[in-house]
């Protein structure tokens, strides 16, 4: 069984940069990793929705992860997803190939072990054949993925997490307190930890023991969640400013993502095209583009001098 952890913190759900013609630009995805680094995240999670890996080739998806491990050069750790398919046997294959790139997890995508109408006994039956097949020292995650459909962990299924030892990553998505808390009880003094998905709940998600942030947003402003992660408890007040910034700039992940995070990355410098191959990057209007300027503006003051 793996003995390895998550480090604590801020975990960037990372985007694919794209060319002009909708090839994976290399180039930009070395620069956004130095980017990322830059604004002292965790660690980096590739190779997820954001990241449109279910419209990238298999060859796509294992040569992106093993980019961006490259481009961390050791700096952070990478986790990875990528595991797709319909069929078990494939998904095993996926897994496996993604594991080969030098990631420190590979994270299941939930809604993948069990169609919407399928109860956790065969989400279990599945998991279970999953594991089974998969190296001991390999360290497993679990990716609440809003796609397809989303599938939420239960928690017989957290407490399988937990007692297996194999997992130590959990990309909550359900934006409900409760639902964490009930997770986070049940990880409790094991390596499995729990990173919020959620800006609005982030707070109140540290305080009940979430190890972190691993959203969107941090395509936007990852810094801002850095320092509320690491800040929280030594600075409560500066967190519930900081909080009511991030929870109420969230909101623009409704707007036209990934497509305007790719935009706002642009405008931090880097050799980032819109291109993507989920959305047509004609369709962020010119007053899109204005709210994102806007809302970089207002991160820069919280990130000079919170606002009183």
């Amino acid at each position: 069984m793996s003995a390895k952890s998550i480090d604590d913190g801020v975990w960037p759900t990372m985007v694919t940069p794209f060319t002009a013609d909708g090839e994976i630009d290399y180039d930009a995805l070395d620069a956004l990793v130095d980017w990322y680094i830059g604004r002292r995240v965790a660690g980096l999670f590739a190779v997820c929705q954001s990241s449109e890996m279910f419209h990238l080739s298999l060859a796509e998806r294992v040569s992106l992860a093993a980019a961006c491990v490259r481009a961390a050069a050791g700096r952070v750790p990478v986790i990875a997803s990528g595991h797709v398919s319909e069929a078990l046997d494939d998904q095993i294959d996926e897994v496996k190939r993604i594991a080969d790139t030098g990631v420190q997890a590979v994270v299941l995508i939930s809604n993948r072990l069990a169609r919407e109408y399928e109860d956790d006994e065969v989400f279990l039956r599945r998991l279970d054949r999953l594991v089974a097949a998969l190296p001991d020292d390999l360290l497993l995650g679990f990716y609440e993925c809003p796609f397809p459909y989303k599938r939420l962990i239960s928690s017989r299924v957290m407490r399988y997490g937990v007692e297996s030892g194999r997992f130590g990553f959990l990309k909550d998505t359900s934006c409900n307190l409760d639902d964490m808390r009930e997770k986070i009880g049940i990880a409790s003094g094991s390596n499995f930890k729990l990173f919020n998905a959620n800006a609005a709940t982030l707070l109140e998600s540290l305080r009940c023991g979430a190890a972190g942030y691993s959203g969107v947003m941090a395509n936007f402003h990852p810094d801002l969640y850095v320092d509320l992660v690491e800040n929280h408890r030594s600075d409560p007040e500066h967190a519930a400013r900081l909080q009511g910034f991030l929870g109420l700039a969230s909101v623009i992940e409704r707007q036209y993502y990934p497509v305007n995070a790719k935009y706002a990355l642009s405008l931090e410098g880097l050799p980032m095209t819109t291109a993507s191959r989920t959305r047509d990057p004609n369709g962020l209007t010119d007053a899109m583009k204005l709210e994102v300027q806007q809302m970089a503006t207002v991160a820069g003051g919280y990130r000079a001098k919170p606002p009183a």
